[in-house]
């Protein structure tokens, strides 16, 4: 997007843009574009910029673009940050339109508030309270109208779309397959490995089917499940439709009567909830192969032994303890990534850090639900 005033033209030679500070006003003149900026930066190191309260007089800028405009707007915004707030600015009225757009594009991409260098500990640590609180309460309407859509979807199964459904099971489920099996077998053989050098000097060698087969089936299968998901399929989530809110595809969704809720986010939800209970019964599976394989090797504990005392031990109340918390955690990565897939704003920059911001939280949820477990079933007498 480009902004010209009348004395410019596209025929005329590019005239630098400059920036020149005397007492409280900075002026601006040349061309404020692409082309214009290329060599600016450095000399800006160079500017006396004014203390306090200060004018910005843009009237002799001959043509400005989004970079100049986006330019302009940085430095503002970076000066008071520092505490010198922008008292007067003057700007041809095209010009000042372009300003305004891009500083309101800039205002709704999501980021965290950057801490004023004049404000303490105390008011940072307020500013970024307030921002997550404001997210927070973003994703519990978020829930909500999934819940909604899910309601509706309950009434009128007719207008599912189950080739979406179908296709997101084969992503999160059948294409992970190889990674979650290899991960859970190398998990059994650690544990195995690791509790095997203690039991064998106290002669308990039978003892290691009890540590692998509770801890993989109750705790450890689940949660590495769902760890290895939020990184693989969480995140493409979040990317799919962060990309598609770049490209405005999410906006023409909604121009064309489609419920972007009922065609993204519904088939990935009720995907990843059928898939991760799968997904979690062969990472116990093979979880507990590693660890005969391991015990064989290390404690001469044979296969024919191991699977003899493994009904013993292991309840099937230890397996649904486990499997009990694969939909829980599948929810969570479901709708944490199409949440901050929705959240992107901008460019592809956007796209990339949301994904990050979307892995993190939901390996940080999925933890804090299965220490939300642990409570609840050691309060009600069932964790033993």
């Amino acid at each position: 997007m480009k902004a010209s005033s009348p004395i410019s033209s596209s025929t005329a030679a590019v005239e630098p843009a400059t920036l020149h500070c005397q007492g409280q006003v900075c002026q601006c003149q040349g061309d404020w574009t692409l082309d214009g900026l290329e060599t600016v930066d450095p000399r800006w190191r160079k500017v006396r910029w004014p203390t306090g309260a200060w004018r910005l007089d843009g009237s002799a800028i001959r043509t400005i673009d989004t970079t100049g405009a986006l330019s302009l707007a940085m430095i503002i915004a970076d000066r008071e940050q520092a505490g010198h707030p922008l008292q007067q600015l003057d700007l041809r009225e095209e010009h000042q339109a372009l300003l305004d757009l891009v500083q309101e594009r800039r205002a709704s991409a999501g980021t965290a508030p950057a801490s004023s260098a004049s404000g303490g500990p105390l008011e940072r640590l307020g500013q970024r309270i307030v921002f997550h609180s404001v997210h927070a309460l973003d994703f519990l309407a978020f829930v909500g109208e999934a819940a909604t859509a899910m309601g509706r979807l309950a009434l009128r199964p007719n207008r599912f779309r189950w080739r979406a459904l179908f296709g997101s099971i084969e992503t999160a489920g059948v294409n992970a397959l190889p990674i979650v099996g290899l991960l859970a077998f190398m998990m059994g053989v650690v544990i195995a490995y690791q509790s095997g050098q203690q039991l064998r000097v106290y002669g308990a060698n039978i003892f290691i089917v009890e540590l692998v087969a509770l801890t993989m089936l109750r705790e450890l299968a689940p949660l590495i499940t769902a760890i290895i998901v939020a990184g693989r399929t969480g995140s493409s989530y979040t990317a799919q439709i962060g990309t598609m809110q770049v490209t405005e595809e999410v906006d023409a969704l909604r121009t064309i009567g489609i419920r972007p809720m009922d065609l993204l986010v519904l088939p990935k939800l009720l995907a990843l909830t059928i898939a991760l209970p799968l997904l979690t019964v062969f990472a116990d599976v093979l979880s507990v192969f590693g660890g005969m394989v391991m015990a064989r090797a290390l404690l001469d504990v044979s296969f024919s032994d191991f699977l003899d005392r493994f009904p013993q031990v292991v309840t099937p109340l230890s397996f649904l303890i486990g499997m009990g918390k694969a939909p829980v955690f599948a929810a969570i990565i479901a709708l944490v990534g199409c949440y901050q897939g929705f959240q992107v704003r901008g460019g592809a920059d956007s796209v990339g850090r949301q994904t990050t911001v979307s892995v993190v939280q939901s390996i940080f949820l999925v933890i804090a639900a299965d220490a939300l477990f642990s409570v609840i079933l050691g309060g009600v007498g069932i964790w033993r």
